[in-house]
């Protein structure tokens, strides 16, 4: 993935509309943003993550509020409320053989209300637009976005123990394939458990069960919201918080795809029923005098002889009286006309009588009726619609295939019950607890109104699951041998899962230790380093072999560490994501600064954005750094109308003050 342009338009602090040209230039991976605390750098970092994950963004500050009140509070104020604002990130990934070029904007205006438009090479894609926040998982998951979008504090807080290891365990799941192995895991599970109930009425009661417990709750909800109007909207903002982590959770663990499985369901029969019927057309089609256009060049010859044989008919018919007509034309010319005029006009209407007796000579060889020119005229027009209206039916089926696999892919990954039904629980719980506390009586109304709206909703979901009944087979032995298979599967993938885990945390290991070692000012203060496969806990021996307590760490050693063990993580993966590097200087003395920046920066990966203050990035650091800078830039900020601008350059390059 490389980012390539960010533009930010009457976001935050930046009035009107600021790109910043992020592309890399062949070994110079770095781009570089300087500016004083507060104009504007982890803003930058915020409209990162906001395009790509709307309501999700950890954005700096977002704080305890809620998001639509965050992306109100976030437009500019010297700006005009009407024209909203906007985020926008160019970024491409590498499909197959060949690069792919997103373009994500993320606008919204004084409602709080975000729209989000997704364009693939240029063009827009409503398939993907609506599916971003499954699509984007698949580029950047966003449990792995803080490895590679942090700023300074996010460092200093995986030097805990703890911290670094839910760390190692989310990257180790998703960055280095496990989280796959694990999924296909669940995806055979999901399989087997559809075996034991395909059956139709079985499929039927199921149905109706989820429905009707669905509709209760939404019946409980409304309740709820209606009688819980009073609280204060404080308590709002502090379980907004909490909730909004569990919707994370949630949509991790793919609740979102298990609450839409009976309308995935009913899609899916809706598509599969339009491809059966296309085929039918085309069917009928076959049956008609379509194939006929595989004997286009007999049909010709059998019109070109339906001709022939008319104009002899034709030309019969007159011979014999041209015989008469040319000896009354003879006569009529009378004796005393020359004899070699009368000669030669006998001839040519001799040849013509003989001309006329040819044509009528053909032989009619393939018994044709008399109107058979008629008959092939009206099955060419015939074969025109036909052959039309078959390309249309093709054209057709073939969208309808691709619908059809896009809902296959979806009830795919439509997650076990039990993996989120715990889940489920506790945001039902959060989400009585928060209603309990809104103050705010309109916006309680709107919630409940919502709430009736998707109970009407779920009653006519639990009608059309009384009526749905399609038509379906059970095949017992086939059943117990695909299960038998997808337990087997199941097993070798368990120990497959176990030899990943240990292989990458054995090259974790490795390539932490090292880039450890090359940022330290103190040679051999850590001898060894171990990651538990359990627990993912990271343990460091000194060089007698003695457990080192992180707590001897100094505070720069320790952000070192925690700088080593991101390193690391991105070595083992392939370097093939950028890090947006926020303030990440702040604990470091001048020599383990200096470290940073000759040995983790400029072979971090591909591309690295670091945002830099004067102090931290300062003239000397900025020429051992220059080598590896593609693009500088400086965030300029007006004191006096309270905005910032983007200008190229960076301290002792441009000349750019800091404040305008």
């Amino acid at each position: 993935m490389l980012l390539h342009e960010i533009t930010l338009e009457n976001f935050g602090a930046y009035r009107g509309k600021h790109s910043l040209e992020l592309s890399p230039k062949k070994n110079r991976p770095i781009v570089l943003i300087g500016g004083l605390n507060g104009c504007g750098k982890t803003t930058l970092l915020d409209a990162i993550q906001l395009a790509l994950y709307g309501r999700r963004a950890n954005c700096s500050a977002r704080g305890g509020r809620g998001y639509d009140t965050f992306l109100r509070e976030s437009i500019n104020r010297q700006s005009e409320p009407s024209k909203g604002a906007s985020v926008a990130i160019e970024f491409s990934i590498a499909v197959e053989d060949r690069e792919q070029f997103y373009t994500v904007v993320r606008r919204w205006g004084a409602d709080g209300k975000d729209v989000l438009s997704v364009e693939i090479d240029g063009e827009y894609s409503p398939v993907i637009t609506n599916g971003w926040a499954e699509h984007v998982e698949e580029i950047l998951p966003f449990d792995l976005s803080s490895l590679f979008f942090f700023d300074g504090e996010k460092i200093e807080s995986l030097a805990d123990p703890e911290q670094a290891g839910a760390v190692i365990r989310t990257a180790v799941r998703s960055l280095m394939g496990v989280h796959a192995v694990e999924q296909l895991r669940t995806d055979l599970a999901a399989l087997q458990r559809r075996q034991e109930m395909t059956p139709k009425d079985q499929e039927l009661m199921a149905a109706l069960e989820a429905r009707e417990a669905e509709h209760k709750a939404a019946d409980m909800a409304v309740e709820v919201e209606v009688q819980n109007q009073g609280k204060l909207k404080t308590t709002v903002e502090r379980l907004q918080g909490d909730l909004e982590r569990l919707e994370n959770e949630f949509v991790s663990e793919g609740g979102h795809l298990f609450e839409r499985l009976n309308s995935l369901d009913a899609e899916h029969k809706r598509v599969k029923s339009q491809i059966e019927a296309s085929d039918s057309a085309l069917v009928n089609l076959a049956a008609g005098s379509l194939p006929l256009l595989l004997l286009r060049d007999q049909l010709e010859t059998l019109n070109k002889q339906a001709q022939q044989e008319s104009e002899a008919s034709k030309a019969a018919q007159v011979v014999d009286v041209l015989a008469d007509r040319d000896r009354w034309l003879l006569d009529l010319m009378g004796e005393d006309l020359p004899a070699t005029v009368r000669s030669s006009v006998s001839r040519k209407l001799a040849a013509d009588r003989k001309k006329r007796a040819a044509v009528a000579s053909v032989e009619h060889g393939f018994s044709l009726p008399h109107d058979a020119v008629a008959q092939f005229a009206a099955l060419e027009q015939t074969l025109v619609h036909d052959r039309q209206r078959a390309q249309e039916l093709l054209a057709e089926s073939a969208g309808l295939q691709d619908e059809l696999d896009t809902l296959d892919r979806q009830l795919a990954s439509v997650p076990d019950q039990t993996r989120v039904e715990s889940i489920i629980a506790k945001r039902r719980e959060l989400l009585d607890q928060v209603a309990v506390a809104r103050a705010d009586h309109e916006r309680s109304g709107v919630v409940v109104e919502d709430l009736k709206r998707r109970r009407e909703q779920l009653d006519a979901a639990v009608t059309r699951a009384r009526k749905d009944a399609g038509d379906s087979q059970w095949d017992a032995e086939a059943a117990k041998r695909l299960y038998d298979y997808a337990e087997r599967t199941r097993g070798t993938l368990t120990k497959f899962s176990t030899a990943l885990v240990k292989r990458h945390i054995g090259l974790l290991e490795v390539a932490v230790l090292q880039s450890f070692n090359e940022l330290m000012r103190k040679r051999g203060l850590v001898k060894d380093l171990h990651i538990d496969p359990q627990s993912f806990t990271l343990k460091l021996w000194d060089d007698e072999g003695e457990e080192l307590n992180l707590g001897r760490l100094s505070a720069g050693e320790r952000q070192l560490l925690a700088i080593s063990l991101l390193a690391g993580l991105m070595k083992v993966a392939g370097n093939r994501l950028p890090s947006v590097i926020d303030t990440p200087l702040g604990r470091l003395d001048s020599q383990h600064r200096q470290h940073l920046v000759d040995r983790y920066f400029p072979k971090v990966g591909r591309q690295v954005l670091l945002l830099s203050t004067d102090e931290e990035i300062d003239e000397h650091l900025l020429a051992r750094l220059k080598p590896a800078i593609s693009h500088t830039y400086m965030l300029v900020h007006d004191d006096t109308k309270l905005t910032t601008s983007v200008v190229p350059g960076y301290w002792w390059t441009s000349g750019a003050m800091h404040v305008a």
